[in-house]
């Protein structure tokens, strides 16, 4: 009885978490989202992510049935770690919108995109710490603010020029 209230609360579990992920099932990214241990499909696609899970229920279910307890016991641990996986990233998708695999001009786009991100944070932090040079009082913590905005430069400059090339790309793909 308990046995079968577990299958069929993993079953609800599942079955919410494809409603979630519904916008998303097609939508490839970049890379694997999950580790090989976590997950033995190389797709890309979140479909393909929720299909093992399942897969993986009703392996617990035929061994549920045949009543193999180590099977059964390191199935449902394992359905448990995949599905809480399924729904961090299920929550973290929209923190992605520049990781996508879509060919041509809107990859680049996105790239933009992201990098623009990366710019405008860097430079909210610069502006922080010539704030905080213009309150602190001792030398070491001036000298301290003085190579961490160098460093910020830095990298400002390598994300402005990492900007220009993606200029260059879209601009040569949109001819």
């Amino acid at each position: 009885m308990k046995t079968a209230l577990l299958l069929q609360t993993l079953q609800n579990q599942l079955t919410a978490l494809r409603t979630q992920a519904a916008p998303l099932m097609q939508h490839a990214t970049l890379k694997p989202r999950f580790d090989r241990q976590l997950f033995r499909t190389r797709s890309t696609v979140m479909k393909d992510y929720l299909d093992e899970a399942q897969h993986n229920l009703d392996e617990l279910g035929h061994a549920v049935e045949k009543a193999q307890t180590e099977q059964v016991a390191w199935l449902a641990t394992h359905l448990a770690e995949q599905i809480a996986a399924l729904h961090r990233e299920i929550a973290a998708w929209p923190l992605r919108l520049w990781d996508s695999a879509s060919a041509g001009a809107t990859k680049w786009q996105r790239k933009r995109l992201e990098h623009q991100e990366f710019e405008r944070r860097l430079g909210e932090m610069k502006e922080e710490r010539q704030m905080k040079l213009n309150q602190a009082d001792t030398l070491e913590e001036q000298q301290r603010l003085m190579r961490e905005i160098t460093a910020l430069d830095g990298r400002l400059e390598r994300c402005r020029k990492a900007l220009d090339d993606i200029e260059r790309v879209i601009a040569r793909m949109t001819r």
